[in-house]
């Protein structure tokens, strides 16, 4: 379901990223990431050191990041490991974007629970405003695309927008959080609708007491 990467050609990718090195915040706290792992396993870093790469180039782009592939020959080198093992790493886990996104990264869950709970009107909300899977819109602000599940089915549905869940949608709501974002400000991070995480609707429908103290029921029982 995901919507493949159009990477870019590897000259341009080369000439931009080929120098990439750590700032010097990033590269002591990769010095501190790779501390926690026993002589000779550094290797296991691999997950959080790309995870910094990409942030990095985010933070360069202005944008949710991606690793080019000089990106991530830099984290395997560092780490001694070669290259297609770190590249296995990235292109497994969804987390890592292959090729450039937008400022905000949209990504709909389409799985069950959240098509069964609209998740096609959270993406008609997305097409109403000129987003298209796989592409980033022209002013580089969106990129939209379709996954597999993001394991808050209990708020379905839901989408993931660089590090924050928005949950509980209808196309109004996800119609305003794409406004919000256009417009520079932070929309409510989570559910949408009146429930804390993924509590009933409206609160407690049982044990109510324990919302304020640690009660005993036990002599209620």
């Amino acid at each position: 379901m995901a919507d493949a990467p159009q990477i870019p050609d590897e000259a341009e990718v080369r000439a931009r990223w080929g120098g990439f090195a750590w700032t010097a915040e990033n590269a002591a706290q990769a010095r501190t990431v790779i501390a926690r792992y026993p002589e000779g396993r550094q290797q296991s870093a691999v997950m959080p050191l790309l995870d910094l790469a990409q942030r990095q180039v985010g933070a360069e782009t202005n944008t949710q990041g991606w690793l080019p592939i000089p990106v991530i020959e830099y984290v395997a080198a560092q780490l001694d490991m070669p290259f297609m093992r770190a590249y296995e790493v990235a292109t497994f886990y969804t987390m890592y974007n292959l090729a450039p996104v937008g400022r905000f990264h949209v990504q709909v869950c389409g799985t069950t629970p959240c098509m069964l709970r609209g998740s096609d009107d959270v993406l008609d909300a997305c097409y109403k405003r000129g987003l298209k899977k796989g592409a980033t819109t022209a002013d580089g602000l969106f990129t939209l695309t379709e996954v597999e599940c993001l394991g808050a089915c209990a708020n379905a549905p839901m989408v993931q927008i660089n590090d924050d869940n928005y949950e509980d949608l209808t196309f109004e709501t996800m119609t305003a959080i794409l406004d919000d974002l256009a417009a520079g400000k932070q929309p409510k991070i989570g559910p949408q609708i009146d429930r804390q995480t993924s509590a009933p609707e409206g609160g407690p429908t049982a044990t109510k007491a324990m919302v304020h103290e640690n009660h005993d029921y036990r002599g209620e029982w």
